[in-house]
Parts: C-alpha cells; structure tokens; sequence
C-alpha cells in the first residue's frame, strides 16, 4: 500500500457507533491465542521504540519488515508468505526477522500501539491476530471498541487500553519510526522490507520472490 499524507488525530474523531462483535464471542470465533491472566504493559517510548525480533542472535541476516495494520498488502503478506518465512529461514537460524511499525492511518497506529504496550512473546501474537482478522476489526462500526475487545483477550482491562490510547509520548514514538524509515530508508509503501539495515524491497511477496529478494541484496 502506498504512503499517502498521514494526519494522527484524536480518537474522539474516530467513528463512534456500536461494536459487533463482543470479546467472548470473539474468543470463540477466532480462537485468540492469550491467556486470561491481564497483561503487564508498559508505556514509555523506549518501549514504543524497543526492537520486536524473532530469530537467532547468531544469525547473519537481519530483515526489516515496515508495515502498516491496516494495510491489506501487509495482512496478505503475513498470512500467505510471513509462515513460510518463519519455518524456512528464521527457525532453521538463516535469518532475524524484525516488525517495524509504519502506521499509514490513526487506526493503524492505534493497533500498533496496543500490540507495542504488550510484553514481546505477546506482541507477536497480537500482530498476528490483528492482521489475520484485518477486516472484521477495520470493518466494525467503532474499530476503537473492536480493538478493545481484542486487548481484553490479552488480559488488557478497559481503563488501561484507554491509557495506551491517550498516551501521546508512547504515540509519538511509534510515528517517529515511520518518519526515520522515510528518512532513512526513502519507505513509500507497506510491506516493504530492509536487509541488514542497507538494501530494501517492497510489496506482498510470494515466498519464492521473497527469498529472490534477500539473495538479489547478495546475502
């Protein structure tokens, strides 16, 4: 999807109508991989900024994976590709596979903002879930409730998703990545991809033009 002009605004702004879909229902219907135990979850922008990586220290590769979560190209590459890439190159220590949020929307970063307030092992989880179920929480008629429901399936209690959500300092930091990574790295669409901090790529690959990529920055 490609970068268009981002204006963040309050979630006052949002849509604000009836949700469909409530958190137990949710649970039955999308089997939502999380404890019921409330989640321990801490706002500062260090831990906005702090890297979500999967994969072996050792390994040589590290890639950058910016994406948006309410891009459907990013949803497309994480159910189709994002598996494969995961079971052939990051377990078997060919490769480090970072998420780097690139919110193109104020919902978007909102989502990247729950899933970035969780601990690590959580995170990931969260990422997956949200993008797997992209159109249902996008298509709700309040997404903000929707994504609420969600993090109460993450042991995420309402008063303190209401926190994540207002706190500006823990906002910012994620917008702040999106920035560098149009200054660092000129990123004009979501998924795209850097190797190693150097070379990058963009688009919904198909696992085979994925792994072409990776070898193509001579790796």
């Amino acid at each position: 999807m490609s970068v268009k002009p981002t204006h963040f605004t309050g979630i006052k702004s949002l849509p604000r109508r009836t949700v469909l879909a409530g958190a137990a229902s949710l649970a039955a219907s999308y089997a939502v991989p999380f404890g019921a135990q409330a989640a321990s979850i801490i706002l500062s922008p260090e831990q906005a900024r702090a890297p979500r990586v999967i994969g072996s220290d050792d390994a040589g590769i590290t890639i950058a994976e910016y994406f948006s979560m309410t891009c459907g190209h990013c949803a497309k590459f994480h159910e189709k590709t994002y598996p494969r890439v995961i079971a052939e190159l990051v377990d078997t220590g060919r490769i480090r596979f970072e998420l780097r949020p690139f919110p193109l929307d104020g919902l978007a970063l909102r989502a990247h903002a729950l899933c970035r307030a969780l601990p690590e092992k959580s995170y990931f989880r969260m990422v997956s879930t949200l993008l797997g179920q992209q159109k249902n929480w996008i298509g709700a008629d309040d997404p903000i409730a929707s994504l609420k429901n969600y993090a109460r399936l993450a042991g995420i209690s309402a008063s303190d998703f209401d926190m994540i959500m207002s706190d500006r300092p823990f906002l910012e930091a994620l917008v702040d990545i999106r920035q560098q990574a149009v200054s660092d790295f000129k990123i004009s669409s979501t998924p795209s991809f850097v190797v190693n901090d150097d070379t990058s790529f963009s688009g919904a690959l198909d696992y085979d033009s994925f792994l072409a990529e990776v070898n193509k920055a001579g790796l």
